[in-house]
């Protein structure tokens, strides 16, 4: 027999895993920067970044919904931070 919650509830728990692992990347990879690379990247400061994808991580990890707002913004702060920060780090960094 089909069941059709059980995919909703596989496809929400992919999804979710997928946040989880894209704003752990993004926290990860804030933390190894040197706070100056941000300044010369001008971009927002480390502890900002940190502070903002640790809480956006943290709320993902007590609220499991992908769809709830504290989890799309902080998946959207992720992304933002690794679709324009992270490039220019990298690119002033020199990796």
């Amino acid at each position: 027999m089909f069941d059709l919650f059980a995919v909703q509830n596989l496809v929400e728990l992919i999804i979710t895993i997928l946040m989880i692992a894209a704003k752990a990347f993004a926290v990860v990879d804030a933390v190894s920067r040197t706070p100056q690379a941000f300044v010369a990247a001008d971009k927002q400061t480390k502890p900002f970044w940190v502070i903002l994808l640790g809480l956006a991580l943290v709320a993902n990890l007590l609220i499991w919904q992908p769809i709830s707002i504290l989890n799309l913004a902080g998946i959207v702060a992720a992304l933002v931070y690794l679709a324009d920060a992270r490039p220019a780090l990298q690119q002033v960094s020199g990796r």
